[in-house]
């Protein structure tokens, strides 16, 4: 009689268990799906190679590298896979450079139904930058931006490299290097990357061109569409999210040009006429803060070099784009912590604006936890693959290693041709990297940017000394 009165347990369904995951495990878990997915379809469907097929963990490195839009390759895109096995690695990277969530919202919403705000807040990666921004409206603009970009892109591609490889042979390398340059994956099915255009200032062209509009993000984009257009008899301001976005990238790129071109004037771009050499100096600033391509070998440039590009890919480009790194605009906040704390200032402004206490806490957050990371797991690759150097040779390997380790936390893609020597370790080591910087660095800001304001105590203070 009492069994009768007693409450039923509550089944648990699978509306229960989705609306248990936070949006950082949401985005880990799907582009984690999307890796699986990938890696599966490297081991599994037909007629993707020329030769041999991938082992397990070369298909794992591939796939994280097409899906984190990276362009780390352990064997020549070109010439080991099938037109099919390269449309198979241009799907991924598609998928990967939209983000799976936004594939989603936009399934969603072809079926009337609206985004939840976890959704929402995935998509847009915004936090509290753009409060009133409408997540439909966005979903729409993502996708139909990135197709007409890409297709403008491809035909302008198409143009240039016609008369090289002919009316038909020119289409598909025209949409893959599109796709790759807008995505900021730095996949190429030329052998040789960008390194045979090096005298082609319109191939170029387009390439940067397409790889700045992917770094800058999508809402950037969007609202530098509207600030082209009058509302209600006057001109809109542009955000400081914006402004910061736009001079920090235009800093990056010209700095970086220059030190480029500075240092390797008369070693990688030795042979060059002047303008070849001011254009693939560009070229190489633009690539190295978030897509692989390159136009000079750099496993043959010098050590400054190397690093002015390492600090480079570990800033990447911006937010809510298709670019890696801990963001330029986490640059430009920390820079101007920096510049306010000189000047002896309590505030951090910019613009005629003050930049939130929260919003400098996360810049420093975010910096400070990819530097651990970039930095620890450097000592293990270090130890992983060279264990037994001398000093001396071990000293030449770690610039070489320290390049690569920065290259797939960036998500960039460049390489010192040191990615098919790295043992099984260190693949599986670099794979793991290039998974948290495209996921994990994110699901770490979307935690602390959902978590802020939650605590609603504090302990009493008590100062420490400082330098």
């Amino acid at each position: 009689m009492l069994q009768r009165w007693m409450p039923r347990r509550r089944r648990v369904t699978l509306a229960d268990v989705w609306d248990k995951v936070s949006p950082a495990q949401l985005l880990v878990i799907s582009f984690a799906a999307l890796i699986l997915l990938g890696t599966l379809g490297f081991r599994i469907l037909p007629g993707l190679y020329t030769g041999e097929r991938l082992g397990w963990v070369d298909a794992l490195f591939t796939a994280t590298s097409a899906v984190c839009v990276t362009g780390l390759v352990v064997v020549d895109t070109a010439t080991f896979f099938t037109p099919f096995g390269q449309a198979w690695i241009l799907l991924l990277m598609q998928a990967g450079g939209l983000g799976l969530l936004t594939l989603t919202s936009l399934v969603m919403l072809g079926a009337g139904r609206r985004p939840s705000l976890r959704h929402s807040d995935l998509v847009t990666g915004a936090g509290s930058a753009f409060p009133k921004i409408d997540v439909r409206r966005l979903v729409s603009v993502v996708f139909r931006t990135t197709f007409v970009i890409e297709g403008i892109g491809a035909l302008l591609l198409y143009g240039a490299w016609v008369g090289s490889f002919g009316w038909e042979g020119a289409i598909w390398p025209s949409i893959f290097h599109a796709v790759s340059a807008f995505c900021n994956a730095g996949f190429s099915i030329l052998s040789l990357s960008f390194m045979g255009e090096i005298g082609h200032p319109i191939i170029l062209g387009v390439t940067m061109s397409l790889v700045l509009l992917g770094g800058l993000g999508f809402l950037t984009v969007s609202e530098l569409a509207a600030y082209g257009r009058r509302s209600s008899e006057r001109r809109l301001q542009l955000s400081l999210h914006t402004k910061f976005v736009l001079a920090g990238t235009a800093v990056a790129v010209v700095l970086g040009s220059i030190t480029f071109g500075y240092f390797e004037w008369g070693n990688t771009l030795a042979g060059m006429p002047t303008a070849e050499k001011v254009i693939n100096s560009l070229f190489a600033s633009i690539v190295a803060r978030t897509a692989g391509f390159n136009t000079v070998d750099f496993g043959a440039v010098v050590a400054p070099t190397a690093l002015v590009m390492m600090i480079l890919m570990f800033i990447g480009g911006g937010p809510a784009s298709t670019a890696g790194g801990i963001k330029i605009t986490t640059a430009a906040v920390i820079f101007a912590l920096m510049i306010a704390r000189l000047r002896g200032e309590e505030r951090v402004s910019a613009w005629n604006r003050t930049v939130p206490e929260e919003t400098i806490g996360r810049a420093v957050g975010l910096t400070v936890l990819a530097s651990t990371v970039l930095v620890g797991a450097l000592l293990l690759l270090v130890a992983i693959e060279s264990p037994s150097q001398s000093n001396g040779e071990a000293e030449a390997a770690f610039i070489n290693l320290a390049f690569e380790a920065t290259s797939a936390l960036g998500t960039v893609g460049l390489s010192m041709n040191t990615t098919p020597t790295l043992s099984e370790p260190g693949r599986l080591l670099i794979t793991a990297l290039m998974f948290i910087g495209r996921v994990g660095l994110l699901s770490v800001g979307a935690a602390i940017t959902l978590n802020a304001g939650r605590q609603d105590f504090r302990y009493a203070y008590e100062d420490v000394a400082i330098g």
